[in-house]
């Protein structure tokens, strides 16, 4: 008996390695592109982009021979897949879960039903319209209508990855990129936790998706794939087509401007014009339970290595590069805010290491594929103190009530990534550099003054784009619904008077 289980075990084995090793090859490994994938050539619909643009490519080479019909690489696509079902762990159980222990157990049903039905409501719009203005060709802020409803969206429609004639299903990346702008939204639900109504906050979800986040991924992550750039006159025609800030050449490997610094932004707007909460500043206002926080935390970081390195699009080095970026980087922000914490407040606090090392993962994301190990080291020690005075000093300064310090940690931390990037990814400092299409290498030269003009165009615009934005979807909000809840009913709580739910019964 136990030689025929062994038999069965040993041939079960040998049919998965032979599926797994006479699949598609990988594409070769390359540092990781600072160009966004895109559709691929024929039946793929119109481009669509990944995270992390290019600088414009180098010198003209000769003139190749037309890109071979793409291919599609069974690995690439499952690891593509399950990267995105991380994201979407990341919002709901991850986020809800950080969000719901940080805030007091009156209100925690209200967060987590926020986070729920925002991931919801954002899916929904993703399909509907989200996807194609924001991954198909337009204009350098907006894409087109043609894709509504994903009208044309085959399973044998292809999306292009950083690599030339290699592709993955269309279907993947839409579910992919849709899960990055669910958790975006949900992001911003941390700012104002507490005291906004729930109708206020799935209108405003709906205006600033449409004019904030769509176009704001349009602009950094669409262009028109790697394989028409085959000169420099076919690469100065498709970057021609490119979002706004791919053409200025900002580096944005998976969401430091687009996830971040856009939600951000978006939710220290909401806290003014929401008002602080009743008894802000002289009543406890201490998380519930920081078991669920340090439970959402923890769900976030696995989950985030399906945001970083599933935005490399394939199972490759670059993927692999980003993987690693995301553990250390993390690691080092949680051991810098809590030592830092320690030596200020004589305690190492759970709450502290919970946000030190969200404040990694936001620091990191922007760099994720384009800064060596030395870099991610750097950036995570950064973070956590950087995004420690972010949630002290700063928020003070401010004297905004961003109830869970959405802009302390992913505003700040997003900024400093996003401009450290231009810096680590330079390859004399041990990062990838930026890939040269046309020549198909890395570009020979790299300059940190010019790529840090880059990085800081493309927080300048986050920054001006969401707050103008946000301003005016709250306003328009309040005019017609109003943002607030009425006191006695924040006093109660909203899991009460807005859900008639209780998250714990004594």
């Amino acid at each position: 008996m136990m030689k025929r289980l062994f038999a069965r075990l040993g041939l079960a084995l040998a049919l998965v390695g032979t599926v797994a090793f006479t699949a598609p090859a990988f594409a070769d490994d390359k540092p990781a592109s600072a160009t966004p994938a895109v559709t691929a050539p024929a039946a793929a619909a119109p481009a669509a982009a990944a995270p992390a643009p290019a600088a414009a490519p180098a010198a003209e080479a000769p003139a190749a021979e037309a890109a071979p019909a793409p291919t599609v690489n069974k690995g690439d696509t499952a690891w593509v897949m399950v990267c995105t079902a991380l994201v979407m762990l990341m919002s709901i159980p991850g986020l809800a879960l950080f969000y719901g222990g940080l805030v007091r157990s009156k209100n925690m049903l209200s967060v987590l039903m926020q986070v729920f039905m925002v991931f919801s409501l954002i899916t929904v719009l993703w399909v509907i319209y989200g996807y194609s203005i924001a991954f198909t060709e337009g204009n350098a802020f907006f894409g087109s209508l043609d894709k509504l409803f994903l009208k044309g969206v085959t399973p044998d429609s292809l999306a292009a990855t950083f690599s030339k004639g290699v592709a993955i299903p269309e279907m993947v990346y839409i579910a992919f990129q849709g899960a990055f702008a669910c958790i975006t939204c949900g992001l911003i639900v941390g700012a104002f936790a507490e005291r906004i109504k729930f109708s206020a906050v799935l209108l405003f979800m709906v205006i600033w998706f449409t004019l904030a986040y769509l176009p704001m991924a349009h602009m950094v992550w669409y262009w028109a794939g790697p394989d028409g750039y085959l000169d420099a006159a076919s690469a100065d025609k498709l970057n021609a087509t490119a979002g706004f800030l791919f053409q200025k050449g900002a580096l944005d490997f998976a969401g430091g401007t687009v996830v971040h610094i856009n939600a951000a932004v978006a939710g220290l707007v909401g806290a003014f014009l929401v008002g602080k909460r009743v008894g802000y500043g002289r009543e406890s206002m201490a998380p519930h339970s920081l078991t669920m926080t340090m439970i959402g935390a923890s769900l976030l970081w696995v989950g985030w290595y399906g945001f970083n390195a599933g935005s490399a699009l394939e199972a490759n080095g670059s993927a692999a590069l980003a993987f690693l970026n995301t553990w250390v980087a993390t690691a080092c922000a949680a051991l810098s805010w809590v030592f830092a914490e320690w030596m200020i407040k004589g305690k190492p606090s759970m709450l502290g290491a919970a946000s030190g090392a969200v404040a990694g993962l936001v620091a990191i994301t922007p760099a994720a594929g384009f800064v060596g190990f030395v870099g991610s080291i750097i950036m995570g020690l950064l973070a956590g103190v950087v995004c420690l005075w972010g949630v002290n000093g700063l928020k003070r300064l401010l004297g905004a009530d961003d109830s869970l310090d959405v802009f302390g940690v992913h505003g700040v931390g997003g900024i400093m990534g996003a401009i450290l990037t231009g810096v680590f990814a330079d390859p004399a400092l041990g990062g990838a550099g930026i890939y040269d299409y046309v020549a198909n290498k890395v570009a020979d030269s790299y300059s940190i003054a010019d790529q840090v003009i880059a990085q800081l165009t493309g927080v300048g615009v986050t920054l001006v784009w969401s707050g103008v934005v946000a301003l005016v979807a709250y306003k328009l909000v309040d005019m017609f619904i109003g943002l607030r809840v009425p006191e006695e009913e924040e006093r109660e709580g909203l899991d009460i008077t807005s859900h008639g739910e209780s998250a714990y019964h004594m």
